[in-house]
């Protein structure tokens, strides 16, 4: 009898098979529809140019969307995740094979069928594992949402349908290869190992009771699968199309970079109603999975405030969710006399005021949406369209319109914290000096003088040569924008160039990262271009190259914290660290939160100049993740993170037994004279 050669026959035991394709066309047409729908509600959305660097672009959606690197941060729910979307992808794979196998392949070319022999036995073996693999990884999302019941995950229907839904198709799909296996018994059923091993569930039934089982069976699968098809522009798994979409599109501007207002001819500034947002802002709502990490990570929401990144992105959803469709008929209407404010119907103002634009939420998010543009936005349409803003901010604004800081000194004396020190004004006359942009709180905040005060004397131990503008260096802005006074801000950024175009300065060096973020990636834009470095990376330099030597008697613990504007907004993780192991003595402390994941201070996003009034202060919280470590001192690279920890420390009663440095103070008490 000659060997039997492994193949599988397409639509056995299945007739009128023909009207699958009648079910594919209608749930096909009802999916397109949806998904126009979507499109139509992304586009009452402004203009924007997200088309350029398509390879970039491209990379991204495999990096992020196919390899999921972002999801994988956090293990548990990154591989839950990833196990049920691989597996799917794969059984997607399989089911278009065994398509193009029997409709082209087959019916087309009139070819024998290619599924046949050891790579039909592989392809049966590998469907197998997939379909196990997204098996367990939907009981592993089922168990965690309803039995584990974290507080980010906000369970609604919509989550139940889709995946008891998913795992209906891969069951059933289980079944119809079991209940084939045990009517045809294939000497090579041992390929397909889960419905091998089910088949066992059909014995003792005569062939023609399996046989109807099965043709049962494969309808109810057929049909699941298809419904499952229609379902998604209509559910959760619109993710599986707008998670992709909107990493393509993702900004590929620095992290640190807003976008600009034409001041000049721009009529609305900032975002009041829905359709201000642009079409990728629109679609941003649309990619949110709901999976909780920006909740996680936004230090607002832990702190008790009204914000959370997860559920003001699900606000504007529902919002454009109620008024698109009404925009969308609309056709001889103008939006802007039938729209809601978005404040107060969709959002509130204590959400978009809470926020310290830290970015945890951003950094955490795994389909990469925007949040901060968007809070920024809508608080730039309550500052410059109606002036509305909280109480501290006006005095704020004031103060950086007449004296060009936030506290309103007399700018004139903005040199005076160099008196008595070796400073010069800066000339721009020898190439290879760099201007020290000192920033409002070195010039003004009397503890922070001292900080500014160290670094000249780390920058004369050095030999480097550098100067100061003055009386002629303005704030650079960076809360003025955050706030959302974007005039203010482009007026204070335009002046600031003059100066540095007029002396024809090359390199920016600052303290503060703020400053460092600003002129490194905002005023770019406005064609100020300069090499920009922090005083981290410069005395990391200095340490290395031996130009700089320390003293070996600073025997201390220090709890590093990194500043968001010096972390995540520019990767400058490392420098602070190598500072400190060139302290000898010294050990560093890392703080649970550390990194990317590092807590905010409280202060950036304008917070710097508001009063905490609702829920617990944020530094409070963040000097108790400090005080776990036990540390000595806590280390700190900003101006603003300096403020807000030595308060934080005073509050908790611990100012004897720790103390709040810059790095900067550190490094300048320990230095060595050369002889």
């Amino acid at each position: 009898m000659p060997q039997q050669i492994p193949s599988r026959k397409v639509f056995w035991n299945i007739s009128y098979h023909w009207i699958l394709y009648l079910l594919l066309a209608l749930l096909l047409a009802i999916f397109i529809y949806g998904l126009y729908r979507r499109i139509q509600l992304w586009r009452l959305g402004g203009s924007e140019n997200r088309y350029d660097r398509i390879g970039q672009r491209l990379w991204g959606v495999v990096k992020f969307a196919i390899a999921q690197s972002q999801v994988l941060k956090e293990l548990y729910p990154g591989l839950m995740h990833f196990a049920i979307f691989a597996g799917f992808v794969l059984l997607l794979i399989g089911t278009m094979t065994v398509s193009f196998d029997y409709d082209i392949w087959g019916l087309i070319l009139r070819q024998p069928s290619f599924l046949i022999g050891n790579f039909y036995l592989y392809f049966s073996l590998v469907l197998d594992i997939a379909g196990v693999v997204v098996a367990i990884g939907l009981i592993i999302a089922l168990f965690r949402r309803y039995i584990q019941r974290p507080s980010r995950l906000n369970n609604q229907i919509d989550d139940a349908i889709a995946l008891v839904g998913l795992f209906a198709i891969i069951i059933s799909g289980f079944f119809v290869e079991a209940s084939r296996i045990a009517a045809t018994q294939p000497p090579w059923e041992v390929w397909s190992p889960i419905g091998y091993a089910l088949s066992g569930f059909f014995s003792g039934l005569s062939t023609q009771t399996v046989q109807w089982w099965h043709r049962m069976i494969w309808w109810i699968h057929l049909i699941l699968a298809f419904a499952f098809i229609g379902y998604i522009p209509y559910s959760k798994l619109f993710h599986l199309f707008s998670t992709p979409t909107n990493i393509f599109f993702r900004s590929l501007q620095p992290k640190g970079q807003l976008t600009s207002i034409d001041i000049e001819n721009t009529e609305n500034f900032g975002v009041g109603q829905i359709s201000d947002f642009t079409w990728k802002q629109l679609l941003d709502l649309d990619a949110c999975t709901r999976c909780g990490r920006c909740q996680d990570n936004c230090p607002a929401y832990l702190s008790e405030k009204p914000l959370s990144p997860k559920k003001l992105i699900l606000d504007l959803l529902a919002h454009l969710n109620r008024q698109g469709p009404q925009l969308l008929h609309q056709k001889n209407a103008s939006p802007s006399n039938t729209e809601q404010s978005l404040v107060g119907s969709a959002v509130t103002a204590d959400e978009i005021w809470a926020c310290t634009t830290c970015r945890a939420c951003m950094e955490a998010c795994p389909v990469l949406i925007e949040h901060i543009q968007k809070i920024v936005d809508l608080r730039r349409h309550q500052v410059l369209m109606l002036s509305q803003f909280p109480k501290e901010v006006q005095p704020v604004l004031k103060n950086l319109t007449n004296n060009f800081n936030p506290w309103g000194i007399g700018f004139a004396s903005r040199g005076d914290w160099a008196d008595g020190f070796d400073v010069k004004t800066f000339s721009g006359e020898d190439s290879s000096e760099i201007l020290y942009f000192v920033g409002c709180a070195g010039a003004f905040d009397d503890r922070y003088k001292k900080v500014a005060q160290a670094f000249v004397k780390i920058l004369n131990a050095a030999g480097i040569k550098f100067g100061i503008l003055g009386p002629e260096e303005k704030c650079c802005g960076d809360s003025a924008r955050r706030i959302g006074e974007e005039y203010l801000f482009q007026t204070l950024a335009q002046e600031n160039i003059a100066t540095f175009q007029q002396y024809n300065v090359k390199k920016i060096v600052t303290t503060c990262p703020h400053g460092y973020n600003t002129f490194k990636h905002e005023y770019p834009k406005f064609n100020g271009h300069f090499e920009v470095i922090h005083a981290t990376e410069l005395i990391a330099d200095l340490l290395k190259q031996g130009r700089i030597v320390l003293k070996n008697d600073f025997h201390q613990s220090i709890a590093l914290h990194d500043s968001c504007y010096l972390g995540r907004y520019n990767d400058l993780y490392d420098q602070p660290r190598e500072i400190i192991q060139h302290i000898s003595g010294a050990k560093l402390l890392e703080m649970k939160r550390n990194r990317d994941r590092s807590f905010c201070c409280g202060a950036g996003g304008g917070r710097m100049w508001f009063e905490e009034t609702i829920g617990r202060r944020i530094n409070h919280l963040r000097v108790e993740q400090a005080l776990e470590t036990k540390p000595d001192a806590v280390g700190v690279s900003c101006p603003f993170c300096l403020t807000m920890f030595e308060d934080g420390i005073k509050d908790k009663g611990v100012q004897d037994s720790v103390k709040a440095y810059d790095l900067i103070e550190i490094v300048a008490s320990l230095l060595e004279d050369k002889k």
